[in-house]
């Protein structure tokens, strides 16, 4: 039922086999060892961008969850509604939730069928999918200080005891123990930094709590318990895949974490460049733009600009004098230039007469 898993599998374990075999020989335990870790460095490779994706749909899904946290408390009891709303905010946000779970989705049915392969590597196969019987006994020959990569400590269910592998418990643990370390060890390092991600509220969460202990602990701890009943290649795939997956972490976490730094040195400097400078008036051009602001009439410059125009009235009903009259404001004893009337209202002019006599000179007796 699950030859599409399998067959893939052997595919890419069989040309690792043939690359490292030329190297080492392809009976050598090296060669079997970094065949498998190399089908793990191909196919995580493979879902790289998978999960790079994962990662960005985490970050967006912790800067929206105040709003999701809203949802629940308003939708409680309506479980369809609250379905219906965060489906709804997920894709406002452009996140899907599936797609950040595809590369562990991706990665269980692998680890499932490197499992069936290795364990089909057995003595008396004749075959093992795309392997032949020379790549079977190539297999159950190949050996690393002794111990064989297709026998496990304590024997699973259908396996052959290791005196069929020639190999015993000694020559199993000095290699398995180093390996089971190894892997509790990545396990739990890996699920710290991935703890290290999560906001104070995801942490808060009773849910979000037992799942990291789980992660920080209880995993670990079955990787190293496990150990015994596995075939020591899981064990190469289990560090390989951890080392793989720690050191991704790193770089991807980096990088975004830079992006989101850029993000944010960019913001601040549009602020500072739309800001009006020290002492600069603002533009009332981008005054006008601005939500609210009254928009100004063509060709106005503004309060200042209507006070300075000329033939501006005085508070009294004065006609003011002009910027470029004001130095012959007054001649000829009082008058006003110009012909303009004068201060106290007598209707004298520059240069009139009053019954055919030059008008004398009138003092301004009284202040108005």
């Amino acid at each position: 039922m699950l030859n599409f898993i399998y067959y893939p599998v052997s595919w890419i374990l069989w040309f690792w086999h043939e690359v490292f075999g030329f190297v080492f020989g392809p009976s050598t335990g090296v060669a079997w060892a970094l065949a498998v870790v190399f089908l793990v460095f191909t196919l995580r490779a493979i879902l790289y961008k998978p999960f790079v994706h994962q990662v960005r749909s985490m970050r967006k899904m912790q800067e929206f969850a105040p709003e999701i946290q809203k949802l629940k408390k308003k939708y409680g009891n309506d479980k369809q509604k609250l379905a219906a709303e965060m489906q709804k905010l997920q894709s406002e946000h452009g996140v899907n939730p599936v797609g950040g779970c595809l590369p562990m989705l991706i990665q269980v049915p692998v680890f499932i069928g490197l499992f069936h392969v290795l364990r089909e590597f057995q003595p008396y196969k004749m075959e093992n999918y795309v392997f032949d019987r020379a790549d079977v006994v190539s297999f159950n020959d190949a050996s690393l200080f002794g111990a064989k990569l297709g026998a496990s400590v304590v024997p699973y269910h259908g396996a052959l005891p290791l005196a069929d592998y020639n190999t015993t418990i000694p020559q199993m643990m000095i290699v398995m123990i180093p390996l089971m370390i190894m892997a509790g060890l990545f396990t739990h390092i890996t699920a710290r930094h991935s703890v290290a991600r999560q906001t104070e509220a995801q942490m808060a969460n009773p849910q979000s709590a037992i799942m990291n202990k789980l992660t920080l602990y209880v995993f670990p701890i079955g990787v190293v318990v496990g150990a015994p009943f596995l075939p020591l290649a899981i064990l190469f795939y289990w560090v390989s895949n951890n080392l793989w997956t720690l050191g991704q972490q790193r770089i991807v976490y980096n990088k975004i974490d830079r992006e989101e730094a850029e993000k944010v040195v960019k913001k601040v400097e549009t602020q500072k460049n739309l800001a009006p400078k020290v002492g600069q008036k603002p533009d009332p051009v981008a005054r006008q733009k601005k939500p609210g602001a009254k928009p100004i009439a063509p060709g106005s410059t503004g309060k200042a600009g209507s006070e300075s125009g000329s033939d501006a009235a005085a508070p009294n009903g004065t006609p003011k004098v002009n910027g470029s009259n004001g130095d012959s404001a007054k001649s000829n004893g009082g008058a006003v230039a110009n012909g303009s009337a004068a201060a106290d209202g007598s209707g004298a002019s520059s240069g009139g007469q009053r019954n055919g006599r030059p008008a004398a000179p009138t003092k301004r007796t009284r202040k108005r």
